[in-house]
């Protein structure tokens, strides 16, 4: 069965957009060591799962090539299937994506059992939220900047949540993010 990963950056006090969407708190430029880590992370992926919300400017800004990417991550970005989750969509505006809507849980679980290799999202917050709520995760990869913003979209839902997680492994990149690699605790 295919494993299905999360990639998602993240300020220290836990939040992955701040209360508006503002994406302004991330560390840039990366270092070498995160790009080779990240393409360890995707060597296994196949196929790109996006809430319809961060689809609608993700899969645009990968299309137009944006600055400071190699070629090679705007071709792999271009290049692999996406599935963008969505209730308000009937079929996708974009080139190679196609749109699921329907039970989240039938809908991975549909995804997880066909042929090919690993899945991954990068979100948006309300995807990532009932992935975590629902368990259908089976790695996280939070790339944790050195910021703090006080609020904004939590990772992980606030609903009487409790998720117990096992850390694979953690990394500090020169950058300065430390990526922290989760695998959930299930019974």
């Amino acid at each position: 069965m295919r494993r299905f990963k999360l990639q998602v950056q993240v300020t220290a006090d836990g939040y992955m957009a701040g209360p508006n969407g503002e994406m302004d708190w991330l560390t840039f430029p990366w270092t070498d060591d995160i790009n080779t880590y990240i393409d360890a992370v995707t060597e296994s992926v196949d196929c790109i799962v996006l809430g319809r919300k961060l689809a609608e400017g993700f899969i645009p800004a990968w299309e137009s090539g944006p600055e400071g990417e190699t070629q090679e991550s705007i071709d792999w970005m271009n290049n692999t299937p996406k599935v963008v989750i969505s209730d308000s969509l009937a079929e996708s505006p974009w080139k190679n994506a196609t749109v699921a809507g329907g039970d989240l849980t039938e809908t991975v679980n549909r995804l997880k059992a066909q042929p090919g290799g690993d899945l991954i999202t990068y979100g948006g917050g309300t995807l990532v939220s009932n992935l975590i709520a629902r368990g259908l995760l089976d790695e996280l990869h939070l790339f944790v900047n050195p910021t703090a913003i006080g609020t904004g979209m939590p990772v992980f839902p606030t609903a009487g949540a409790y998720h117990r997680l096992r850390l694979i492994t953690a990394r500090a990149f020169d950058c300065g993010i430390t990526a922290l690699h989760f695998e959930p605790e299930r019974s």
